[in-house]
């Protein structure tokens, strides 16, 4: 089974420098690509995604001409992999690497009903006003979508990538997916994972973005629920001794 690690990045080329490596460790059992989705970077990411492309490397580079946002940036490494399952890790280095073969072999372990696997953050070491923020929106979520999930901000997921492509789009809709997987009638199952501290640089996608903007998109979400009561079970009937 390939996998897709989809890494959407703006500005981030010191931390891309040793993040890819640590990718590579962490799957070089697999069969793998990485795509690393560049979302408008004015700084040296095209020139570090360059060099390793042409060592060989199983790398691709999305680029967006413009930014857009880390949402529209999954979704155009979603829609350019090839995998079977689409890891998602973010490009600021934060997240480790090494949960990235655990959640797809949690996600397959747990069988077809499952559409997506979650990384659920433990010890965070974002600011203390990001964790309070966090923390109050995960509970209100929790409470109006009731997806089972603690912490729907982890970047570390697995999804598989038909189911992935099927689910409404929405710029926020990544911090969602608990949710909108629950809608298409699938399950998530978690692991914990340890956040790590940023090495270089600085957030590009701020509490605003994560905050007021939010409360609209849980609105979103939780119509968009109420409109899909039923999810039915589809199969086609053939015809006798049609395979």
């Amino acid at each position: 089974m390939k996998l897709s690690v989809v890494i959407p990045c703006r500005n981030e080329a010191e931390n891309l420098a040793f993040l890819l490596d640590e990718v590579d460790n962490a799957m070089k059992e697999r069969d793998y690509e990485i795509l690393v989705v560049d979302d408008g970077s004015t700084d040296d990411t095209p020139k570090v995604l360059f060099e390793r492309m042409s060592e060989g490397k199983p790398l691709r580079h999305i680029r967006h001409d413009r930014s857009a946002g880390q949402s529209a940036a999954v979704r155009s490494g979603v829609f350019a992999a090839s995998g079977d399952i689409i890891l998602t890790i973010d490009g600021d280095g934060q997240n480790n690497p090494v949960y990235l073969p655990k959640l797809a072999d949690a996600l397959i372990a747990a069988g077809p009903e499952y559409g997506l696997a979650a990384g659920q953050r433990l010890k965070r070491t974002d600011t203390k006003l990001k964790q309070l923020s966090s923390k109050l929106a995960n509970k209100l979520r929790q409470a109006i979508l009731k997806d089972n999930t603690r912490d729907s901000g982890c970047g570390l997921k697995a999804i598989r990538t038909e189911l992935f492509r099927q689910l409404p789009f929405f710029d926020g809709w990544h911090r969602y997916l608990p949710a909108l997987v629950l809608r298409e009638g699938f399950k998530t199952t978690h692991i914990d994972v340890v956040d790590r501290q940023r090495v270089h640089g600085h957030s590009n996608y701020g509490i605003l973005d994560r905050g007021l903007r939010g409360i609209l998109d849980l609105y979103g979400v939780w119509w968009l629920r109420r409109r899909r009561k039923v999810v039915p079970k589809v199969t086609e009937i053939k015809a006798k001794g049609e395979k």
